[in-house]
């Protein structure tokens, strides 16, 4: 199976001659019926009233404890609610799985077994994504399991838990091209709002990529670049289509690794204040793709 967020994902993978099952996630609403049956999209129910007249086999979302999408229903209702509707699997969503000094997530799975003795259990059950399956949390695995980080080669560090069973690598790097080379003079600012001051005369590098590409903003004079095998650092502030860096030999036309071996998501997330998901996800789609075995 695949997974994706909203219809237009569901439908480009199949124009794209995609034929595994595609649940999508997050985009049940009147407007997007039809095309769950035109392309042969699964779709995941947040609501009784919407189970009740889905006309394509579906899989129905438990909030077991998160506090968002899905149905907070007793056991019962649903039961009666889901009865003769073409419903295909059982799903919900962990809030705190990777913090083992919770009690949350036990909680989450009583609450969604307690609706599978009340409705009967379908096809698929499904809770787990990339934590409950690094650290083989079985009992929260069901038939399927939506593993999400570590399809990118990442799993966060848990919180009193076991050690990590699964073992992945980074599977990316991302690279930018140097669109100039030029000398400062000290005392020289750079960027926007000249954030950055030179100590000394410097050779900069432009690279060709900003944060409307995905490097964090926050990044501005604090983050990391790879170049020629070591770390330079960002100087001034991430432009919209730009960064600036510290040279050294680099020359126009060189890749500069902004994301790699020695400088990845989780780093890059702990410089610019945020998680290392956000990091992944923000790479614009304007940025070039280019895969490999």
């Amino acid at each position: 199976w695949l997974a994706v967020s909203n219809v237009e994902e569901g439908i480009a993978l199949r124009q794209a001659g995609i034929a595994a099952r595609i649940l999508v996630m997050a985009d049940y609403l009147p407007e997007n019926c039809p095309f769950f049956k035109e392309f042969h999209l699964t779709p995941v129910v947040h609501s009784l009233a919407d189970a009740a007249t889905a006309e394509v086999p579906y899989h129905l979302k438990i909030d077991s404890g998160m506090g968002r999408l899905g149905v907070r229903e007793s056991p019962e209702e649903i039961a009666r609610a889901i009865k003769s509707t073409p419903l295909e699997g059982l799903m919900t969503h962990f809030a705190s799985s990777a913090n083992y000094q919770s009690p949350q997530t036990d909680q989450q799975v009583a609450r969604f077994e307690a609706v599978i003795k009340a409705a009967g259990r379908p096809c698929y059950v499904h809770l787990s994504s990339t934590i409950p399956v690094a650290y083989q949390r079985t009992e929260a695995w069901g038939n399927l399991v939506r593993p999400g980080h570590a399809i990118y080669g990442y799993v966060s560090p848990s919180r009193g838990g076991p050690a990590v069973q699964l073992h992945v690598k980074p599977a990316l790097t991302w690279k930018a091209t140097v669109l100039s080379v030029k000398d400062l003079e000290a005392g020289a600012l750079v960027g926007y709002g000249g954030i950055y001051k030179t100590s000394k005369t410097m050779r900069i590098a432009i690279l060709a990529a900003g944060y409307a590409d995905g490097i964090p903003h926050r990044l501005s004079n604090r983050g990391k670049v790879i170049a020629n095998g070591k770390l330079v650092p960002i100087l001034g502030a991430v432009s919209m289509d730009l960064t600036t860096i510290e040279s050294g030999d680099l020359r126009v036309g060189d890749a500069v690794t902004l994301l790699g071996p020695g400088n990845d998501a989780q780093e890059i997330a702990r410089l610019a204040g945020t998680i290392s998901y956000s990091v992944l996800c923000g790479i614009s789609a304007r940025v070039k793709r280019v895969y490999v075995d």
